[in-house]
C-alpha cells in the first residue's frame, strides 16, 4: 500500500503539480501587488476620492451602497495576467515538450528489404503478372542501384 502511495507522489504529474501550484501562489501575490498598487490608484484617480473609486452609489445618501467597479476591473486584470502567464510558462510549453516526445514515438515504417521485395515479385509472376505489373505494384520505395558491369561478363 505504502508503495503505490511513493509511485503515485514520484510521478512526474504530480510533482509537476506541486511545482505549478506553488509558483501559481508565489505568482499570485506579485499579481496582486501590481493591481492594488499601481492598477487601482489609476483607476481611484478617474473616480472621485471620497467615493472610493472608480464607481457609483445606489443610494446617493448611503456611501455603503457604492458598487465599486475599479474593484471590479483590478479583479480581472489580475486574472488576465494571472492566466496568460500560466499558459505562456506552463501550459505552452508542456503541450510543445508533449508533441516533440508523441513525435518520437511514433512507429516509422521500414522500408522492405531486398528479401521482401523479391518474394514479392516471385508471387506476381507466379499468379502470372507481366513484368510491367509487376513494376506497377511494387512499393515506392528506394530501389538499390544495379550497375550493368556488376556480375558475370562475357569475354
Amino acid at each position: 500500500m505504502l508503495r503505490g502511495f511513493k509511485d503515485f507522489i514520484l510521478r512526474g504529474n504530480v510533482i509537476s503539480l506541486a511545482i505549478a501550484v506553488v509558483i501559481g501562489a508565489a505568482f499570485t501575490a506579485v499579481v496582486t501587488a501590481f493591481t492594488t498598487n499601481v492598477i487601482q490608484p489609476l483607476l481611484n484617480a478617474v473616480g472621485s476620492v471620497d467615493a472610493g473609486g472608480l464607481g457609483f452609489r445606489v443610494v446617493p445618501s448611503k456611501p455603503e451602497s457604492f458598487v465599486n467597479i475599479g474593484a471590479l476591473i483590478t479583479a480581472l486584470i489580475t486574472f488576465v495576467i494571472t492566466a496568460a502567464v500560466v499558459y505562456f510558462v506552463f501550459v505552452a510549453p508542456m503541450n510543445a515538450i508533449n508533441a516533440r516526445l508523441a513525435a518520437r514515438k511514433t512507429p516509422v515504417k521500414a522500408d522492405p528489404t531486398e528479401i521482401e521485395i523479391l518474394l514479392e515479385i516471385r508471387d506476381l509472376l507466379r499468379d502470372g503478372a507481366t513484368p510491367a505489373e509487376v513494376e506497377s505494384r511494387l512499393p515506392d520505395s528506394p530501389r538499390p542501384a544495379v550497375d550493368p558491369t556488376d556480375g558475370p561478363t562475357s569475354r
